[in-house]
């Protein structure tokens, strides 16, 4: 079984301490939302940061997508805030 590298960005990266971590492949059928709920249960800045999703937005392999969307096969799952600009 392959790792998955989640890579975070902007509050979510300051709350959780790191830039980026490897991590065990979770089980076939797992969706972005169960790998964040997995990641917001190690507590503190995770939880912090990954607690309530509705404040998140994720990418696989550098391709938005939504919390529902399988990981499947993804190399990378990018965790950051809403984006707005102007």
């Amino acid at each position: 079984m392959t790792a998955l590298t989640i890579v975070y960005f902007a509050w979510v990266r300051e709350a959780v301490g790191r830039d980026e971590e490897q991590v065990d492949r979770p089980a076939a059928g797992a969706r972005i939302a169960d790998l964040v709920e997995m990641l917001a249960a190690r507590g503190g800045g995770y939880a912090q940061a990954l607690g309530d999703p509705a404040r998140l937005r994720a990418a696989i392999d550098q391709r938005f997508a939504p919390l529902d969307t399988p990981i499947g096969e993804a190399r990378e799952i990018a965790l950051f805030p809403p984006v707005t600009g102007g």
